[in-house]
């Protein structure tokens, strides 16, 4: 939003001047208003990423549609086989809700570190994971390795598809779509996230390496994901490593090691704040260290 910009409530039709916002009370409201706006409209929810579009030289929409008042998007349902999340839950209400369950230890740390106080007061997941050019999203990765499932909403309806498929359309999806919810099954698991910033806080990550595995009587993993964010353009998976753990027991020193000999398989990206060849060359270290972090949950 510009300067000065007033906050309009008014309807989809009137709504022709740049930058005007219109507070959706409702889901249908919202699916509406987007449809309606069609390119030139956007969701708005806390609002971190778009308000620096001008830093990134980006140019703001013509009409924003804000969702952070709508009730079902804000929630958080805790159930005995799943927890379900509204795309507007803030980061520090997410790490307030998981607190409590062993299993989500690593998104909880993932969204209780991110970023510094003030934003995790206002960034919302919903916008953590359909930001496609942020890169280094803390979210995005704890949640590819909790096999998450996020919804997407429209008119005509909602479809549910794995948090993987979704990055790879978010940016090609049509208008009026609307992330709504991420679903996240419970089961026992122990899990781990680590960042790298360059300084204590406030930094984004050089790099992330997200863990979750399944162990058995004698320590030895069954299950394991490991996801790798800000090293590339977008989060993924590392199925390579995950494949080479299967079998071994969670051993911190052991799983660096296999990290180290299968970590130039990523290409990592240049920016101002880390050469490529650095983001790729401390994930070992991060490896090792999430594999304690779980160790010890």
């Amino acid at each position: 939003m510009m300067a000065g910009t007033p906050i309009r409530n008014i309807p989809v039709a009137a709504r022709d001047t740049p930058t005007s916002i219109y507070i959706a009370p409702s889901l249908a409201a919202a699916l509406d208003a987007l449809n309606d706006c069609g390119a030139a409209g956007s969701p708005l929810a806390g609002g971190t990423w778009i308000m620096r579009s001008p830093i990134r030289h980006e140019p703001l929409r013509p009409h924003y549609v804000a969702i952070g008042r709508i009730a079902e998007l804000t929630a958080i349902r805790i159930g005995s086989d799943a927890v379900e999340i509204g795309a507007a839950v803030t980061h520090a209400a997410l790490a307030a809700a998981l607190a409590d369950l062993p299993e989500f230890a690593g998104l909880a740390a993932a969204a209780g570190r991110s970023a510094n106080p003030a934003i995790r007061a206002m960034a919302t997941i919903g916008g953590n994971l359909a930001a496609s050019d942020f890169a280094a999203a803390d979210c995005v990765p704890a949640l590819l390795c909790l096999d998450a499932e996020v919804e997407i909403s429209g008119r005509d309806g909602c479809e549910r598809i794995s948090l993987a498929h979704f990055l790879e359309v978010r940016s090609t999806l049509a208008s009026g779509r609307l992330l709504t919810r991420i679903i996240v099954a419970r089961t026992e698991r122990r899990t781990a996230h680590i960042r790298l910033p360059l300084r204590r806080s406030g930094d984004y990550p050089v790099a992330i390496v997200s863990l979750s595995v399944r162990v058995d009587a004698a320590n030895r993993i069954n299950v394991a994901r490991i996801a790798v964010g800000s090293v590339e353009s977008s989060a993924r998976r590392w199925p390579r490593l995950e494949a080479a753990l299967l079998g071994r027991p969670l051993d911190a020193a052991e799983a660096a090691r296999i990290a180290a000999e299968l970590s130039d398989e990523f290409t990592g990206r240049d920016s101002v704040d880390a050469p490529a060849w650095y983001r790729v060359s401390v994930l070992p270290g991060l490896v090792r260290r999430a594999a304690i972090a779980a160790l010890g949950s």
